[in-house]
């Protein structure tokens, strides 16, 4: 493995089942962080699922003007494609780690709404969140995170969030 594939979703909600991605970004960094490639895209829906989201989607991607980009997005198919000539381009030959902030749930998204790119990943994935959980409850070192609530942002301050939690990490 040569690179880490931050990866970043806003959606309409949490249920991946019913509710649509808005917002991707990927940020494609080698194993000392350093960001090789990014690529951020607002991907377009209908209006209906903009209407049907929670009071909390509705008020952060608001204040965030993710909601307003949405109509003019590119189509959710095209952005697939996109990450995965970009994975094709960096690491044609392995599938790829995900990582991120609870990962998971935007691995849940991606088999729901892009079969092709989940395909073309590692069962494994690398979640801050799980270093997260050990760092503030066991040893009482905390980050604190902005909340900006766009992809590309919160990739960012994920990165920023682990290299906090290794430098407590004696090698």
């Amino acid at each position: 493995m040569k690179y880490l594939y931050w990866l970043d979703m806003e959606m309409s909600g949490l249920d991946h089942t019913k509710e649509r991605i808005l917002e991707v970004a990927l940020v494609i960094t080698d194993l000392s962080f350093h960001v090789v490639k990014e690529y951020i895209s607002v991907v377009h829906q209908n209006e209906d699922i903009l209407k049907g989201m929670d009071s909390w989607c509705t008020e952060h991607h608001g204040k965030s003007g993710l909601t307003a980009k949405v109509p003019h997005g590119k189509p959710e198919k095209e952005v697939e494609q996109d990450i995965i000539a970009l994975i094709q381009e960096y690491s044609p030959q392995e599938k790829i780690i995900l990582a991120g902030n609870t990962i998971g749930q935007d691995r849940k998204f991606i088999d729901q709404w892009m079969p092709d790119l989940a395909k073309s990943l590692h069962y494994r994935m690398l979640d801050v969140s799980s270093f997260k959980i050990v760092y503030e409850n066991i040893f009482n070192k905390k980050y604190d995170k902005k909340h900006k609530h766009r992809a590309l942002e919160d990739i960012i301050e994920s990165i920023e969030e682990l290299k906090f939690y290794l430098q407590f990490v004696n090698i």
